[in-house]
């Protein structure tokens, strides 16, 4: 079965069709809207399935807590989606059935069934770094979803506004400063919640060697396989098991 995945960002919004965890299609990335009012993100997510002359299940990963469609939280989003429910809003844009959950839990999906984590044992933990940070908490391949440890308090201030990639970009931080800043944020991750594994996701995962050797925490850690493809993977995923499971 294929789906259309869609990864929506706070600075893109990322889509393609998606079969046994592979794109079938070319990625669209269109500019996330500036406000990402509700109607305005669902026009975007409308405008790539119909570049795609595509027709059938869609799955959205979305950044913040997903609660039965609804969105309870907005930190990298317009704050008018708070309490909306993001799978009625796209799927009458789309005309398209629609499965959202939170984007870091979908790129977790996509690296346990088709990455870095298949076949996990005991516990893994993704860190996506972008806009913000995302996690996605896995005990031996179960989600434990909506996590959102990125804005847990590190140093009096959000993890996210302290270490993620947006913040090396704005502070002009070297590979060797965001890696320490970095570092902290996973041990305290690890202090809370052990994990065996860390994988890591988000475009700066591709540059895990340059600040590797900052990194100290007991936990392996790995760069997702499936690098920025890993939202839309996932995202697909959870459409097309959500439609065999019915």
């Amino acid at each position: 079965m294929q789906a259309l995945g869609v990864d929506i960002g706070g600075s893109g919004i990322k889509g393609a069709i998606v079969e046994n965890g592979k794109l079938v299609s070319e990625r669209i990335r269109i500019p996330t809207p500036s406000p990402s009012t509700p109607t305005a993100v669902a026009d975007v997510v409308a405008t790539i399935a119909r570049r795609l002359d595509y027709r059938g299940p869609i799955g959205c990963g979305f950044p913040a807590v997903i609660q039965h469609g609804v969105a309870r939280t907005a930190a990298n989003i317009d704050a008018g989606w708070i309490d909306c429910n993001v799978e009625t809003v796209i799927q009458q844009a789309t005309d398209c059935p629609v499965i959202v959950i939170n984007d870091a839990d979908a790129a977790g999906l996509a690296e346990v069934q088709f990455g870095a984590a298949q076949d996990p044992n005991g516990v893994m933990m993704m860190v996506t770094i972008g806009t913000g940070l995302g996690s996605a908490l896995f005990r031996d391949g179960v989600l434990f979803p909506n996590t959102e440890l990125g804005h847990l308090m590190l140093n009096n201030i959000k993890a996210e506004h302290y270490a993620s990639g947006a913040v090396r970009k704005r502070e002009g931080l070297s590979w060797k400063e965001w890696g320490a800043r970095f570092n902290e944020v996973l041990e305290l991750y690890e202090r809370l919640f052990w994990p065996d594994l860390f994988i890591l996701g988000g475009g700066d995962c591709k540059k895990l060697h340059k600040f590797e050797p900052c990194l100290k925490v007991r936990a392996d850690v790995r760069a997702a396989t499936l690098e920025n493809q890993a939202g839309i993977i996932g995202a697909a995923t959870a459409a097309i098991r959500h439609r065999t499971q019915k």
